[in-house]
């Protein structure tokens, strides 16, 4: 919808929305004037809380940010509003911990990710909320994440660092045309959210990833760039013990038409806190370049939980990637000593088809074991060029599976072969690469 169709619409009864906007020396709502200035230096969440509740008061409607550096204090939203950030609009998000307020810990989680109790909240958040856009002409929301990142290296943050965006419990979310810079801690964080549709965005960020997306069902995220150090897109569903008790899947999310360079870690992550459940998940026409690792599935024991049911990569491009899938089974980072050991994750029924690439290292290591075997996994039409020659180039372990047609480089021997036709079965050991 253009920003003049928003600006025009109106409520089932009637009742016209609010168009509110924020710029130099003024914030029209309809009443009065809050002068807020975007110099990057006065501090505007004032300016943003009387604008939100008006159009809470108002039934819904669209707050405008205009070009300027806009400082402020994390703030809430509301449902039925758009938030519009016009070309050279800036939200800048203050580096001053005292500014931000303190949330119990996720539920799933059971503390603090980097300490135990109360963890500071995101920049801009929302919580039981319907119907919330956030768009514009590529306008810039900014969390000044430096001086957080120095300080968490220095040990001097008494609780976990808080998110640039996060909504939970909430559905209807559409994110679009906005570039997310620099967040102090997880740059977009949905959890347990329905609905959401995240396009034609831009991330960079120092270290952290685009998303942890907390048992989240129906949800699209295409058409980016993301450049970051951490995953790029990590999908999640809970921490052992508490993500088993909270029961909430990750599930029906399709991520396609992503460019992503993550310079520690992967692409595209699942895991390894999937306690609550990942399934249905669809990966294709994602590029990752000059990157560790492009996919990485990943848990432990300990976990319980799953990943399993229509997990699907198609069509990946791999440029100077180190490792290019990655399915590890002993990722053992856990909450606390109350976690059952004995409570094992399913890993089954993932797919990976039209693979590419060029500079890859090791084209894929999968590592189940006797306790988490993976099963079901299916290779087809793969062709990767590789650094170096190594014998064990396509590494596994307590796998099973099948390849479809050849693949290069040689497959793992375990793996069933069937012919293009899918009539002719034998082990892939069998198969002469060289010829």
């Amino acid at each position: 919808m253009s920003l003049g169709a928003v600006q025009q619409y109106f409520s089932a009864t009637g009742t016209q929305k609010a168009t509110c906007y924020v710029e130099h020396g003024k914030a029209h709502m309809g009443k009065g004037k809050l002068k807020p200035v975007g110099d990057g230096v006065t501090v505007n969440t004032k300016a943003f809380e009387r604008a939100i509740s008006e159009i809470k008061k108002r039934g819904g409607g669209q707050l405008n940010v205009e070009p300027g550096y806009w400082l402020t204090a994390p703030f809430n939203l509301t449902s039925h509003m758009t938030i519009f950030l016009v070309e050279n609009a800036v939200i800048l998000g203050m580096d001053d911990e005292s500014y931000w307020p303190l949330l119990p810990p996720l539920p799933s989680y059971g503390y603090g990710r980097e300490r135990r109790g109360r963890r500071y909240g995101s920049l801009i958040h929302g919580k039981n909320l319907k119907d919330v856009v956030i768009t514009g002409h590529n306008g810039t929301i900014n969390g000044q994440g430096r001086s957080w990142w120095e300080k968490y290296r220095k040990n001097i943050l008494n609780y976990t660092r808080g998110p640039l965006l996060q909504l939970m419990w909430s559905r209807d979310i559409h994110i679009s045309d906005v570039t997310f810079r620099d967040s102090p801690f997880w740059t977009l964080h949905p959890c347990d959210c329905q609905n959401v549709i995240r396009n034609k965005i831009i991330i960079h960020a120092f270290l952290d990833p685009l998303a942890f997306n907390y048992s989240c069902m129906h949800m699209v995220i295409e058409d980016s760039y993301i450049s970051v150090g951490d995953d790029g897109v990590a999908i999640k569903s809970g921490w052992d013990h508490y993500g088993i008790a909270y029961s909430r899947p990750s599930s029906n999310i399709t991520i396609r038409n992503l460019i992503v360079r993550s310079m520690i870690s992967a692409g595209v992550s699942i895991g390894s806190e999937i306690s609550g459940g990942v399934s249905n998940i669809t990966v294709e026409n994602l590029i990752v370049w000059n990157s560790k690792r492009g996919i990485r599935i990943k848990t432990s024991p300990g976990r319980g939980g799953h990943i399993r049911r229509h997990v699907i990569y198609h069509n990946l491009t791999l440029q100077n990637v180190c490792v290019g899938i990655v399915i590890k089974t002993d990722y053992n980072e856990h909450p606390d000593e109350g976690y059952d050991p004995k409570a094992l994750p399913v890993i089954e029924d993932i797919s990976f088809t039209g693979i590419r690439g060029q500079g890859v290292r090791i084209p894929a290591r999968i590592y189940g074991s006797p306790e988490i075997p993976v099963q079901n996994v299916t290779f087809q039409d793969m062709s990767v060029g590789i650094t170096y020659k190594k014998k064990r180039i396509f590494q596994c372990s307590y796998v099973q599976g099948r390849v479809i047609g050849k693949i290069f480089p040689a497959p793992c021997d375990n793996l069933d072969w069937y012919d293009d036709r899918g009539s002719t079965t034998k082990n892939t050991k069998d198969l002469d690469y060289d010829r």
